[in-house]
């Protein structure tokens, strides 16, 4: 059986580089970060760019962490901006690998199945990777770093510590360089999956580098992990079983929408209770856009940290498969009522989630609903979809979004909570 190789490029503080970009100066050394000065201090930094982080200055950091001595730029977050280039950067990668073989881990990483492609370019995995990174750099001006392994996870290892050693920007890893050269790698929370909460359950044992967890014993560490252990234990030895053929088969067996967002200041009762009517009925619209239908609703509320009480959730059944506003806000409503006991208290986020959603083909029609009604709610829910798409989602409301406190005209303007842009 043929040894797979595997990429894993990355593009290097990718928001605040578009940025610099953008201004005709070097990311390298040019101090940029990318966060909204309309929000307090206390802002995350979405980005910053690599000269600020060889400073000492922590990528996510929030504005009124960097040292005051610093000069910088601040640029506002542009998020559907950062969508049209790194859709460019994939257009680039699909001059050379087919989309079979790219798995598109996130808006700045990929991951890439290459070994097809050696023999037919007469390249080895590092030349091919640097073409396509030479490639992006000349059309974007945005550099790339790139990790190769013998199998999905030394790749990304391989871009995350090796290739940020390497004046070239990248890094090789298979099974016994990995073990020979990160086994004593500190800290460990810099290997993938492995975050604050694992660190702190693996130091209580005496465990600090992948090294002792590859010599720790099994069971114990079955016992503090449960199944997950066993992916645990792969990662220390430096393997990993998924190849990109799992990743492009795999089909979830269930599927849900959600929202989520943490408000700007903490709401009381009324006006969080807006917020979540709001979410409810963006959210029918995004089932009737997909085709699809729920009958499960999961509400999450969370109160402002002053309050020290424990987030409210609960869950709904509905009687059938729907995607009427009409019938799901007025449960939400209810869910959020009993769910919410402390009415006194502030309100700091919210989490709404449409369960199970299948299909409209595949609901059962509730004999006591009214069909013609039902049919006239769908033609207005989808005229207003026509009307967002053409002029813009802001373009259509309803009279609830125009209540004080309520959210939906400002996040109409955001992806990802953040400003679009546009």
């Amino acid at each position: 059986m043929t040894e797979r190789v595997y990429l894993c490029i990355d593009l290097k503080s990718f928001y605040a580089s578009v940025e610099c970009v953008d201004r005709g100066l070097d990311p390298m050394t040019t101090n940029l970060v990318v966060a909204d000065p309309e929000r307090s201090e206390k802002t995350i930094c979405l980005a910053i760019t690599p000269a600020m982080k060889k400073l000492g200055i922590a990528n996510r950091c929030r504005v009124f962490q960097i040292p005051e001595h610093v000069k910088y730029i601040m640029a506002p977050p542009r998020m559907q901006h950062y969508i049209d280039v790194s859709a460019d950067i994939y257009s680039i990668y699909l001059k050379y690998i087919a989309k079979e073989d790219i798995h598109v881990y996130s808006i700045d990483e990929v991951f890439m199945d290459v070994t097809d492609y050696l023999d037919m370019y007469r390249m080895d995995a590092k030349e091919l990777g640097m073409t396509m990174m030479q490639d992006v750099f000349e059309t974007t001006g945005i550099t790339a770093s790139c990790g190769i392994g013998t199998n999905l996870y030394l790749a990304k290892i391989a871009m995350d510590i090796t290739a940020k050693h390497a004046e070239n920007h990248i890094g090789m890893l298979d099974e016994e360089s990995y073990c020979r050269t990160l086994w004593n790698h500190r800290p460990i929370t810099d290997f993938w999956r492995i975050g604050p909460g694992i660190a702190n359950r693996l130091k209580q044992c005496g465990i600090y580098t992948m090294g002792e967890v590859a010599k720790a014993e099994e069971d114990m560490l079955y016992r503090m992990f449960g199944v997950d252990a066993e992916l645990l234990i792969d990662h220390a030895w430096g393997r990993e079983t998924t190849t990109m053929a799992d990743i492009k088969n795999y089909k979830p067996s269930t599927n849900c929408l959600s929202s989520g967002q943490v408000l700007g200041c903490d709401y009381e009762y009324e006006k969080a209770k807006l917020v979540v009517k709001e979410m409810a009925d963006m959210l029918c619209l995004d089932l009737v856009e997909k085709g699809l239908v729920t009958k499960s609703i999961t509400l999450y509320v969370g109160y402002a940290n002053s309050m020290k009480l424990e987030a409210a959730k609960g869950s709904i059944n509905l009687q059938s498969e729907t995607s009427s506003a009409r019938i799901i806000l007025p449960q939400v409503e209810q869910l959020y009522e009993r769910i919410v006991t402390h009415k006194w208290a502030l309100i700091h986020r919210i989490n709404i989630s449409f369960n199970n959603v299948v299909e409209e083909g595949y609901m059962q029609y509730d004999l006591f609903a009214n069909p013609q009604e039902r049919e006239k709610e769908r033609s207005v829910q989808k005229a207003m979809l026509d009307i967002k798409k053409k002029y813009g989602k802001n373009a259509i409301l309803k009279g609830m979004n125009l209540e004080e406190g309520a959210t939906a005209m400002e996040r109409n303007r955001q992806i990802g909570g953040h400003k679009s842009g546009e």
